[in-house]
């Protein structure tokens, strides 16, 4: 299959496959009134433990005017807290508060448990190159990211 054929079929298959892991997972949101900006914000402080708030906007490619939008709502449900350094008052920090922890790890187990529905049909061998050529995808694009600064 020629690059310009492979594109095509990729073009045709990713946005599919997005849209149906997406419709799903925002079932599991709508239960729990959030959006899915906001669990980005939730998963992305869950693995870093904290973020400022220009990390945060530049992770998720908004303005900080935007994020602060994004960050008040989840501080007012209860699943973030801002945090003042203690050195210097104008630097604010964002991290997960017991709320936001808990359902962070509640939505990551639903991706999980859909993930090894979808993939349970697939054999081991070709779960395993699958993942080494993400794996592979991943690199180049982060590599191409670095580059782009």
């Amino acid at each position: 299959m020629s690059i310009e054929a492979f594109a095509n079929k990729l073009n045709e298959i990713m946005p599919l496959m997005f849209k149906e892991f997406t419709k799903r997972l925002t079932k599991e949101l709508h239960k729990s009134k959030i959006t899915l900006p906001q669990f980005f914000v939730l998963e992305f402080l869950s693995r870093e433990g904290g973020s400022k708030m220009t990390e945060l906007a530049h992770f998720m490619n908004v303005t900080t005017a935007a994020m602060t939008g994004i960050v008040d709502r989840l501080v007012r449900d209860g699943y973030i807290e801002r945090v003042y350094d203690k050195n210097d008052r104008r630097i604010i920090k964002v991290k997960l508060t017991n709320r936001g922890n808990a359902l962070a790890r509640k939505i990551t187990e639903c991706k999980r448990q859909m993930i090894v529905k979808t993939f349970e049909k697939i054999s081991e061998t070709d779960r395993g190159h699958y993942l080494r050529i993400l794996s592979q995808i991943n690199k180049i694009l982060l590599e191409e990211s670095d580059a782009d600064k």
